[in-house]
């Protein structure tokens, strides 16, 4: 370690120049690495859902569809719309009114469902299919030439008019984030730190390890929108602990009588050593994600555990060379810091610990039922603005047409027509069931296909399967749909056993199933491994249950404040919070315990041991907290995409919350359990329990 701390210090100025040098590569891949806006993309490969995708690509050659509603315009003119979206590149097939007959051809000769589904008193109706899956960027730029080439009249709805809105909006707030972290982040840091300017190298060190971690996500294959939006912000927040303790660190040596270097060589090694252990226990919390089914959790679990690792090593060879180089500008740039009197804070929260414990425990019931009781959503569209084009857009839908989704099946074409047509009739009838459109729904039992038109047959008919589409009245995510979802399959099941049904409903469904189990498994593997964590790092039994209690205590609260509050939650908030919570400020535990332990192995009766404890580590915890919160509350207020401002703002409050935990419950709870932690902790045993 001391070998280390020297090399670190010697060759500074060797290892800036490096380091400023590896940022051309990292910021040139973080360009190319691409984002993925389709978190469907990260469902398991196994789900029916995923696998009737890729049999629609790779067969059919198609993948996204939209459904474009043109309000109050003659047939004529929206015959020439469609021409010119069927020439859009990377469009497949657009299905209207006259893919089956020509316009000319009255449209009461069409089967009244199927008529109803393409019109309406107001308007019409077509469906677009592309070559192209939701998020890829040719099925993106399509979208946008749909919406100049249509005009005001028409409203484009589906998953990837949605996903387009979500990109331009994504864009314009992601440069947005990074700068409201850093500059409020500045402003705590000005106010806490004794210099100025020790901000600004806290960020630009940690911002050169942001851009190391973003430019190696070209191993994950692409970045998802919500790890892209909040990686560089939480690695900010979370890391920002390490170079702080690096700080206080070099400033204790220094006023010691230590010169510079030495006194950085020292501070290196000591916060090496400190903030390995709290490091385990943040990395093993986002890497817990990674446990998860859903593939979003990998993808965020791996970019984040990756971000910490570089945060830690920036901490310990960017940072001293920084601190060391803008040495004179520190000094020029110091002034005092508010004079917190903690020795009065420790004895005023230490008056009564048993009365703490009790409220502590109390408080376990209301937060563990409001934490049960949250409300969750899952459609992907509630968390954007309502103003926005595909909202509106699938608004319009639902008042003229009375649609909501739209179901893509995919039957085996060895079923014979009449089987077919028996099964529609059966489909027909599902409550909520708008239309059923496919070859058969088109001709009566008694036509047979073949005297349909090519075009009409080369769009529904494969190699090996045909489809159809199913539009429904409920809402995507709804109790209504899933389980007329259950009943479509049931249905189609009977008449063909290979049926997959596929499309942004039963995509969602899936993610529903596998949220609900990856939820428990994520959450009992993060404990569990943290738990190993500070076990080992305290070889204690009684201490890694009363640390992991206390912040799991914070979760409960933090999750449990949206029930009371009438605050609908996204999916991936209660999995992802419950897990980065716990690994990210379990760090304030661990310090004010270390504290405590040491000042009980140097002979210091237990009053004394914590109140000691509590008074020499509120200040880092204290500041550690509230940067977390500045470099998160921002976001979490300006961003327009509920899925980001939820979660990172339930990181903010989360980290407040567990601070408060921390700084007045857990000392209370080391005193009154401090005979049990002499016990059952290695080495405490010669410690006196009066």
């Amino acid at each position: 370690m001391e070998r280390f701390s020297k090399t670190v210090v010697k060759r500074r100025k060797l290892i800036l120049v490096i380091c400023l040098i590896l940022l051309i590569p990292s910021a040139f891949s973080f360009l190319i690495t691409p984002v993925n806006y389709d978190i469907m993309t990260y469902l398991p490969q196994d789900m029916e859902s995923v696998r009737g995708s890729h049999i629609f690509s790779d067969e059919f050659d198609k993948g996204a569809f939209a459904m474009i509603m043109i309000d109050d315009m003659e047939y004529k003119d929206v015959a020439k719309i469609k021409a010119r979206v069927e020439k859009i590149p990377n469009v497949a097939n657009v299905i209207w009114y006259d893919t089956a007959l020509d316009i000319s051809v009255p449209t009461e000769i069409l089967p009244k469902s199927v008529y109803k589904v393409f019109n309406s008193d107001k308007a019409t109706l077509m469906a677009v299919f592309l070559h192209t899956n939701i998020s890829e960027d040719r099925t993106l730029e399509a979208i946008g030439q749909m919406r100049k080439i249509c005009g005001k009249q028409a409203y484009i709805s589906g998953m990837s008019s949605f996903v387009y809105d979500l990109k331009e909006l994504g864009d314009k707030e992601k440069p947005i984030y990074v700068a409201i972290a850093v500059v409020l982040g500045l402003a705590l840091l000005s106010v806490f730190m004794e210099s100025f300017a020790i901000g600004l190298i806290f960020m630009a060190g940690i911002g050169m390890s942001i851009l190391y971690n973003m430019g190696t996500n070209f191993l994950m294959h692409d970045v998802s929108y919500i790890t892209f939006a909040i990686a560089a912000v939480l690695q900010l927040a979370v890391t920002m602990d390490y170079s702080i303790f690096l700080w206080h660190s070099y400033e204790r040596k220094r006023k010691s009588g230590l010169a510079n270097e030495p006194a950085m060589e020292k501070a290196i090694s000591e916060t090496l050593l400190s903030i390995l252990g709290s490091s385990a226990t943040t990395i093993a919390g986002f890497l817990a994600l990674s446990f998860m089914t859903f593939g979003l959790g990998v993808n965020l679990g791996v970019i984040m555990a990756k971000g910490v690792v570089f945060g830690l090593l920036g901490s310990v060879t960017i940072l001293p060379g920084l601190i060391l180089t803008f040495d004179k500008l520190i000094e020029k740039t110091r002034h005092k810091t508010p004079n917190i009197n903690f020795k009065k804070i420790s004895s005023a929260v230490l008056k009564k610990p048993a009365v703490i414990v009790a409220v502590a425990l109390l408080v376990i019931g209301p937060a563990l039922y409001g934490y049960l009781n949250t409300e969750v959503y899952y459609k992907l569209d509630n968390g954007i603005p309502k103003d926005i084009h595909c909202i509106q857009a699938s608004q319009k839908l639902s008042d003229e047409f009375g649609m909501h989704c739209s179901h893509i099946l995919l039957l085996d074409n060895s079923l014979s027509q009449i089987d077919e047509n028996h099964m529609i009739k059966e489909l027909e009838q599902v409550d909520g069931v708008k239309a059923v459109i496919g070859m058969g729904s088109v001709l009566s039992p008694s036509v047979p296909r073949e005297i349909l038109p090519s075009q009409v047959t080369d769009i529904f008919r494969g190699k090996d399967h045909n489809f159809m589409m199913i539009s429904s009245e409920y809402s995507t995510a709804s109790d209504e749909v899933n389980a007329q979802i259950d009943e479509i399959n049931q249905i189609v099941k009977s008449y063909d056993k290979t049926a997959l049904l596929m499309g942004e409903a039963p995509g969602t469904k899936d993610l529903i199933k596998i949220t609900d189990h990856d939820f428990k498994v994520v959450t009992a593997i993060s404990v569990l491994v943290i738990f190993l964590i500070i076990a080992l790092v305290f070889r204690s039994i009684s201490l890694p249950i009363i640390l992991v209690g206390c912040i799991e205590l914070a979760i409960l609260i933090n999750l449990g404040i949206p029930f009371y509050t009438g605050k609908v939650l996204s999916f991936i908030d209660s999995i992802c919070i419950s897990t980065i919570q716990l690994g990210a400020t379990v760090d304030y535990a661990i310090l004010l315990t270390t504290k405590y332990k040491e000042n009980r192995l140097k002979g210091m009766k237990k009053e004394e041991a914590v109140s000691l404890a509590h008074e020499t580590s509120t200040p880092s915890i204290l500041v550690s907290a509230l940067s977390f919160f500045a470099a998160t509350v921002g976001v979490a207020i300006y961003s327009n995409i509920d899925i980001i401002s939820s979660m990172v703002g339930l990181m903010a409050r989360g980290a407040l919350i567990s601070m408060l935990v921390v700084v007045i419950v857990l000392p209370s709870f080391l005193r009154v359990c401090d005979g049990f932690i002499i016990r059952t902790t290695k080495g405490m045993k010669k410690c006196k329990e009066a």
